[in-house]
């Protein structure tokens, strides 16, 4: 027994601590202490002393401490938040001002052709009796497409043929949202996806057996929707041992202008896609090898025209483009003052932001003047007139970008045009821009209107020309990508 006046001299020269009555080394009670720090910091910590009488005592850290230790979290966490947004804005703001969906480093690029653009792979193989230059017999491409709202599939020969198609809709599961549900186009596309390609065969009278090879579209579009048909696509090709391509679906809309007669299309040519998703003048040099000469700064004419057709309260299940042009028909096209955009910027990029901020604030101020409660409730008169003068100023801005890309082309020899996309249905489009190519006597070639929109025939037809120049892909590890950029654009000014 240690007397009670060397006590605590006693435990000072030892190293011992006491703790409420009990002794243990100084060593033990640290270890304790910073196990403590590690616990939550609400419970209450506490220090321990020897008072001046030689006994012990305990100082409570209260929960004050334990705020501040929190509220310094809190702060460096935020502090991480901000840093990270801010390098984020930065990294966007590099891109201000220069056209989408091109190749500057942040997306895998679509390269069949690798680095070089002409190596081509025949990477599951190609159809039996055909060689790496198309020659043989002729053979048969089971397409799927499931990019979007719709789930396509047909089968295609490789002389153009389309033997069967089977198209789902999905417009009246949007119509009343007013827009593409993601979550809603994945569910309608698993529930069809099976039920379209067994039509799309049977209708060909083929099958699975007998098909040849295996298209599909992987990229760019809605990941979650180009996953079901992607995973279906991979099903097939393995279980029948079938070569199998992943399709461009940028790619798969400009070759459907070489369908019917790929003669009269011949690489190189100019191109003028435009559709939902969109905007672009591509200089087409060949299967895989394109070069982005003008892209859209924001908003594609399609959206634009979806949205305008909205703002109208026209139907857009079936796409606004379709519902807005008919009632443009009705229409005076000059009436109502409209800006053109990028008018004054010398280059082939597109900007349809500004014209749907332009139209909306001419139907409200239309509004206003007929002392109508809103857009809505104007006369079918304003609306046309209203639909027709956005139509007008909306090709007009086309054309501009067009000629100057035509310009450009013509230095290279270049005179033949395909349109191609889904707004290339458009007949006001396709009658203004036939007129632009007579008068500079280039060839013009558009596909059937059916075939300009997304739908199964595309992905197989990609997938014929990619086969015909011995290109396949490997279905073990093909993925998705919802944004799939070409691989070069040139900095042409």
């Amino acid at each position: 027994m240690w007397g009670s006046s060397t006590r605590s001299s006693r435990i000072a020269a030892i190293g011992v601590t006491t703790v409420h009555g009990f002794t243990s080394p100084a060593g033990s009670i640290s270890s304790r202490m910073s196990r403590l720090r590690h616990v939550n910091t609400n419970a209450i910590m506490r220090a321990f002393t020897t008072n001046g009488n030689n006994s012990t005592s305990t100082v409570d850290v209260d929960s004050s401490t334990s705020a501040d230790i929190t509220k310094n979290a809190k702060r460096i966490e935020k502090r991480k938040q901000k840093d990270k947004r801010q390098a984020s804005a930065a990294k966007r703001s590099k891109f201000i001002g220069l056209a989408k969906a091109v190749d500057r480093g942040s997306f895998p690029t679509y390269q069949p052709g690798g680095s070089s653009g002409d190596i081509f792979v025949a990477k599951s193989g190609l159809p039996v009796d055909i060689s790496s230059t198309g020659g043989g017999r002729l053979f048969t491409v089971l397409g799927i497409e499931s990019s979007c709202d719709d789930t396509g599939a047909a089968v295609v020969r490789s002389d153009g043929v389309i033997l069967g198609e089977s198209l789902a809709s999905q417009a009246h599961i949007h119509e009343e949202w007013g827009g593409i549900v993601p979550g809603l186009a994945k569910t309608a596309h698993e529930e069809n996806i099976d039920r379209v390609v067994n039509d799309a065969l049977q209708q060909a009278q083929i099958t699975l057996e007998e098909i040849d090879a295996i298209g599909v579209t992987v990229g760019p579009g809605l990941e979650i929707c180009l996953r079901v048909g992607c995973e279906k696509a991979i099903q097939l090709a393995t279980e029948y041992d079938k070569p199998f391509v992943g399709i461009h679906h940028l790619e798969a809309h400009i070759l459907m202008a070489r369908i019917e007669n790929p003669e009269l299309l011949q690489f190189p040519f100019l191109a003028l896609l435009t559709s939902g998703g969109h905007c672009q003048l591509l200089k087409c040099l060949g299967i895989g090898r394109y070069e982005i000469i003008g892209g859209t700064l924001d908003d594609s004419l399609g959206e634009c025209y979806d949205k305008t057709a909205r703002l109208l309260g026209l139907p857009v299940g079936g796409g606004g483009g379709p519902a807005l042009e008919a009632l443009a028909k009705e229409g005076n096209a000059t009436l109502i003052p409209l800006t053109i955009p990028l008018h004054r910027r010398h280059d082939c990029d597109f900007s349809y932001a500004g014209l749907k901020t332009n139209i909306r604030r001419a139907a409200e101020g239309l509004a206003i003047d007929r002392n109508v409660t809103s857009v809505l409730d104007l006369s079918r008169k304003d609306k046309a007139d209203l639909a027709a003068s956005f139509q007008n100023t909306a090709i007009i801005h086309l054309e501009q970008r067009l000629e100057r890309a035509m310009k450009m082309m013509e230095k290279e020899d270049i005179s033949s045009l395909a349109v191609v996309g889904g707004v290339a249905a458009n007949q006001e489009l396709r009658s203004r821009l036939n007129a632009v190519c007579e008068h500079k006597n280039w060839n013009m070639v558009v596909p059937p209107p059916r075939l300009c929109t997304d739908q199964g025939a595309m992905a197989s037809w990609a997938a014929i020309e990619r086969l015909k120049i011995g290109s396949s892909d490997d279905p073990s590890n093909q993925t998705v990508y919802a944004r799939y950029p070409f691989s070069s654009y040139p900095n042409i000014s």
